[in-house]
């Protein structure tokens, strides 16, 4: 088995919010994945005392917890489960009502031996990619940004008021409930030759800058691992920022986080 995993923050001013793990069990049976992009709140108005790094990393790390071990649990109760678990640790210094309290978009994967199912989950704008053994590619995504106008999400005023809620878009931040709406399935894993997961810092290779499909993204991937896609996204940032070729969203460099598992 391969792994490659790499992450860079978008600004040396200011910590990554990304967070990203691989297990592996001792029993050498399967493993998880999994991956986060913390949501950066304006000048760190989101009624936390903690911040967006510190959510992740609790989150994270109940994620890859509970996905290792609670192998009775589908990735949606893992979610909820992680979810509750980490609202739990700051519901009693922090207002977790607060719309922009800490949250973040989900990728995972969970896989077992060769007879048996590789499971994923998607929430929000990271992107989880399966390979066949024939080489085709699948995207896994949850798309409910995508099919917003694009000027409901112009300023954060606007985004809050679709965030969380019915015909907006959807994170993980203090609700349990909103593992239900994130997007899951199954696959054989022998039909599935490798796994890659990518924050939507990573995954502007295709989506933002249109250098390639999902396969070729996923082909830069093996070759020049998870810091080659990560520098290639940089070279065409910068590329565009001085050209002003391309609609930068938000922020010119965000955080990239990218994840190659080769089963």
């Amino acid at each position: 088995m391969r792994i490659e995993l790499a992450t860079a923050p978008g600004t040396p001013e200011r910590p990554n919010e990304d967070w990203a793990s691989v297990a592996l069990p001792a029993s050498g049976r399967g493993g998880t994945l999994v991956v986060l992009d913390g949501v950066t709140p304006p000048q760190g108005d989101d009624g936390c005392v903690h911040g967006v790094p510190w959510f992740t990393a609790r989150l994270g790390g109940a994620l890859a917890e509970l996905s290792g071990t609670r192998r009775d649990l589908t990735l949606t109760e893992v979610l909820s489960g992680a979810i509750r678990r980490t609202a739990d640790t700051h519901r009693d210094t922090c207002d977790l009502s607060h719309v922009r309290t800490p949250q973040a978009t989900v990728a995972m994967a969970r896989w077992g031996a060769e007879s048996e199912a590789v499971e994923y989950l998607v929430l929000s704008d990271a992107v989880l990619l399966l390979e066949s053994p024939n080489g085709e590619v699948r995207a896994v995504v949850d798309d409910r940004l995508d099919r917003l106008p694009r000027e409901a999400l112009l300023t954060h005023a606007s985004a809050d008021a679709l965030r969380n809620s019915e015909g907006g878009f959807f994170t993980a931040a203090a609700d349990p409930e909103t593992a239900a709406r994130a997007v899951t399935g199954t696959t054989p894993r022998a039909e599935v030759r490798a796994v890659a997961a990518l924050t939507d810092g990573a995954s502007r290779w295709v989506d933002m800058f249109t250098e390639g499909g999902w396969a070729e993204c996923l082909g830069v991937l093996r070759k020049e691992g998870a810091q080659g896609l990560i520098d290639r996204v940089r070279e065409l940032e910068e590329s565009a920022a001085q050209a002003r070729t391309a609609v930068i969203r938000w922020k010119l460099h965000d955080d990239a986080t990218a994840v190659f598992v080769e089963l």
